[in-house]
């Protein structure tokens, strides 16, 4: 029978002719139960599989929570645990749901989620973090209050994917990209994949993706209403990369950008002379880890 160092060994032959590239499966973590070190953070990785996209009448049916520790300058030391537990919703699984994730009326007949044990997990954590948190964070504080209490950061949006020479964002892809694949659409099996992605380095800068991410979380953000902008302009502000504030959301019904510190005044000047035309206020609301993605802002 050949071993995986035969297997291994074989896979790096293929790559060094030019002509293959090898994925390799992304193995089982390796928890610690090393003591805790005071130069290091806790932070929990969080994801949830959903009857479908919209927060206000969808419903978690799953949920994983993976806690690891990590330095301030972006290296993770040590996987901790690992918590995953499905839920039966108020009504059935959409077939397209089931088709996604796999996850059947049957498998969450009489499942309820422990939402002790979900409260003293985030409870414990510096930071909370998910690849789409705009999604997750949604949905999780509609269930459990305390992630409202929490900072996030968003292994998605918060790396500058393209800039590092990636033509996408989804985690398959991200994953492939970097050299391996997992068994996806299962909450903890996406954890995994996304903390691997944060502690291997980054193509380009050379740095982790969780250096990049804790930087660019712990920006402050401004988020740019376009409040009463002209319908005709609205191609103007979508190629520019303003997003429509659904209804459901809080906040006026109108085109929103979230500029950095740096982009703010330039964003302003922007609406009032290609938008507005006349001298106007705009609107603006101050955004931190502690209220990004959140329905609240």
């Amino acid at each position: 029978m050949t071993d995986a160092a035969d297997l291994e060994a074989k896979a790096r032959a293929l790559e060094e002719t030019g002509c293959y590239r090898v994925l390799r499966k992304l193995g089982s973590p390796l928890f610690t139960t090393e003591p805790f070190s005071s130069d290091n953070k806790l932070a929990v990785f969080v994801d949830v599989e959903t009857t479908g996209l919209e927060p206000s009448k969808d419903e978690i049916i799953e949920i994983a929570l993976i806690r690891f520790r990590y330095s301030t300058e972006g290296t993770i030391t040590s996987i901790v645990d690992a918590f995953d537990q499905l839920r039966e919703p108020s009504f059935p699984i959409p077939e397209v749901a089931t088709g996604i994730t796999g996850i059947t009326n049957e498998m969450v007949a009489g499942c309820r989620i422990d939402e002790e044990a979900v409260e003293e997990i985030v409870a414990s954590a510096d930071l909370v973090i998910a690849h789409n948190a705009l999604f997750d964070r949604r949905f999780l504080e509609r269930l459990f209050p305390i992630f409202a209490s929490k900072a996030w950061a968003c292994s998605m949006s918060e790396i500058d994917w393209a800039g590092e020479g990636f033509e996408g964002t989804k985690l398959t892809y991200l994953a492939a990209e970097t050299g391996f694949f997992y068994d996806r659409h299962r909450a903890e099996n996406d954890c995994f994949a996304s903390i691997e992605l944060l502690r291997r380095k980054l193509p380009k800068s050379g740095e982790t993706g969780l250096a990049a991410l804790l930087r660019r979380a712990r920006q402050t953000t401004w988020r740019i209403w376009a409040e009463g902008a002209p319908f005709e302009l609205k191609d103007v502000l979508k190629a520019r990369g303003y997003r429509w504030n659904a209804e459901e959301r809080e906040g006026p019904r109108a085109w929103y950008f979230d500029a950095l510190e740096e982009q703010k005044e330039a964003e302003i000047a922007f609406l009032k002379d290609e938008i507005y035309r006349v001298e106007k206020q705009v609107r603006i609301t101050k955004i931190t880890a502690f209220d990004r993605y959140s329905d609240r802002v």
